[in-house]
């Protein structure tokens, strides 16, 4: 059986499989060089989600970060949740993996009763 995958399980496969140990301390260097805050997240003193490049790809930090870290695949169809509804926050123990499905319903569930910090 032939398993397809996109261009971002592809890369991400390779970086763990073949550059893991690199990106790891890439990694931990990015959660280093970003400051926590009142709510235990780890913030970068960017206005946007910070970038970064690794091995000829362009990906947000967090992003980047989780699948390293936590050494899952993220495939296109992929997103990186905040649990704590802050993007700027690349706290490893904030992220999680799942789909746009998933997202909007954090979304949802942040509306109606606010963040669950005894979740985090």
């Amino acid at each position: 059986m032939v398993v397809y995958e996109d261009e971002s399980e592809q890369w991400f496969r390779d970086v763990l499989e073949n550059h893991e140990e690199e990106a790891r301390q890439r990694a931990f260097s990015l959660v280093e060089e970003g400051h926590t805050d009142e709510n235990g997240c780890i913030v970068t003193p960017t206005a946007y989600p910070r970038k970064v490049i690794f091995h000829g790809r362009q990906t947000y930090a967090y992003r980047f970060i989780h699948c390293v870290l936590e050494g899952e695949i993220a495939g296109r169809d992929q997103v990186v949740r905040h649990r704590c509804h802050n993007r700027l926050c690349i706290n490893p123990a904030h992220l999680a993996l799942g789909t746009q499905a998933d997202n909007k319903r954090d979304d949802w569930e942040n509306w109606a009763g606010g963040v669950d910090f005894d979740f985090l």
